[in-house]
């Protein structure tokens, strides 16, 4: 919550306290004192401060609220929604104003859940990172606190054993990759899902290598269909992104026996496996074949992006080469995430928020699930993570789609995005519906359009 923006009331004035107090509002997001996304006092804190009635900061509220340019929020408060910065002169002088157009909600999967995030912990946690002294030298392989932390969670979370020499800290899943790939000869071909993750295909060409997409069913990766001469297989086993699936234990198996055989590296992304919420995941592939799979992890989808930090466990040889590169370019993440993680987790805020955060998503995935039945469609996918799969009959339907949702403001994304090869490249057509970034107002008002957007399909 914002503290109470300096207002000036003139209680000579023949104008009344509200509408002064309304004004001063005004002027104070005109001059950015007060912006988009500010919490604003409760009436009854507000009217304490101003040594006003209630009746007159209510009144100045419900005009603003009027007006559009705040929205108030049943049991967490009032919110700024819109800036008069650029508004008209007119409207700046306390003229009556239409209200703003809304931003657009946002139904693409790859953003955490920050509504359940303690803002209390993470303020504690970024405290003790900044009570630590600054380092005086780079340390290339990560704080030894946040591997320690993510050694403990592995195991506790995903069984995992691995002690904190076999971490290293990493600047996200991409970061990982691409930094993995610059082991490898120039122009060597790496295995990708396909539908995959585009940021690993485009970190894997930027390091001069060559993906080669691999198609995906229901029971993940084919392996078969992975072509000999590869140098590394990149995977999404625990929670295919983006289809939803877990791979089949014999397809594990299989690639494990094949890049034994082979000689690859097992790239194995584990980008949302603490958040599953059904059963227990099978096991991670860096348990099964710890001599040939580097697990990839990362905490922007149970935290958030803004601590910008991942971490790799791989085999000695491969930390080696990584750390020796590292070393010799000057190349780290940087470490103020890794300890703000570190506190996160040994505070045990981050065991809390997991299981906080299991089940919002779960109930927002029902709902998910709901609204898609609602139009007549369905929703695939495993019980976890932020998205679902929604199949469409085509990419003409997929397009249709996109558009329509995006007229009523809510930006959606389709399997298009997530082809490798290139829209059309593959043989199915979809929604990748993920459900975590708005708060759950949003949510239900986005899936109100996408019910209707679904509803207005052509049948076959």
């Amino acid at each position: 919550m914002v503290e109470v923006p300096p207002v000036v009331l003139d209680r000579a004035s023949r104008t009344p306290l509200s509408v002064q107090l309304a004004d001063a509002l005004r002027r104070a997001a005109a001059g950015a004192v007060l912006r988009p996304g500010d919490r604003l006092p409760s009436t009854r804190a507000l009217a304490s401060a101003l040594r006003v009635s209630r009746t007159v900061t209510a009144a100045a509220y419900d005009q603003l609220l009027a007006e559009g340019w705040a929205a108030g929020r049943r049991g967490v408060g009032t919110f700024v929604v819109g800036s008069l910065a650029t508004a008209p002169a007119a409207v700046r002088a306390g003229a009556p104003v239409p209200a703003p157009r809304p931003a657009p909600a946002d139904l693409r999967a790859g953003s955490p859940c920050r509504e359940v995030l303690d803002r209390a912990a993470w303020r504690r946690a970024w405290r003790a990172a900044g009570d630590l002294p600054p380092d005086a030298v780079p340390e290339p392989t990560g704080d030894p606190a946040f591997r320690a932390a993510v050694a403990e969670h592995l195991l506790r979370h995903r069984g995992l054993a691995a002690g904190p020499d076999d971490v290293l800290a990493t600047a996200g899943t991409s970061a990982a990759v691409a930094e993995v790939a610059r082991t490898l000869p120039p122009g060597s071909r790496v295995a990708v899902e396909d539908p995959g993750y585009g940021r690993v295909v485009a970190a894997l060409a930027d390091a001069g290598l060559q993906p080669v997409p691999v198609p995906v069913d229901d029971d993940g990766l084919v392996v078969d269909a992975v072509p000999g001469g590869v140098a590394a297989v990149y995977c999404t086993p625990a929670h295919q992104y983006p289809l939803g699936r877990r791979m089949a234990a014999t397809r594990r198996a299989a690639l494990v026996a094949r890049a034994r055989a082979e000689g690859w590296w097992v790239l194995e992304d584990d980008y949302d496996g603490e958040l599953r919420y059904d059963v227990a995941p099978l096991p991670l592939l860096g348990a099964l074949a710890p001599d040939v799979v580097v697990h990839l992890g990362t905490t922007s989808k149970i935290l958030s992006p803004t601590l910008g930090v991942g971490w790799l466990v791989a085999p000695a040889p491969l930390r080696r080469q990584l750390v020796s590169r590292r070393t010799a370019t000057g190349t780290r993440p940087a470490r103020a995430g890794q300890r703000v993680f570190a506190a996160f987790a040994t505070s045990g805020d981050l065991a809390r928020h997991l299981r906080r955060l299991r089940r919002e998503l779960a109930g927002r995935r029902a709902e998910v699930v709901a609204a898609v039945a609602a139009a007549g469609c369905r929703a695939e996918g495993d019980a976890a993570g932020a998205h679902v799969l929604v199949p469409l009959p085509g990419p003409e339907a997929e397009a249709a789609v996109l558009a329509a949702a995006a007229a009523r403001g809510v930006a959606l994304a389709g399997l298009a995005r997530h082809r490798p090869a290139g829209p059309g490249a593959g043989p199915r057509a979809g929604l990748v519906l993920g459900f975590a970034a708005p708060d759950r107002a949003a949510l239900g008002a986005a899936l109100d359009v996408l019910t209707a957007v679904l509803r207005e399909l052509p049948r076959p």
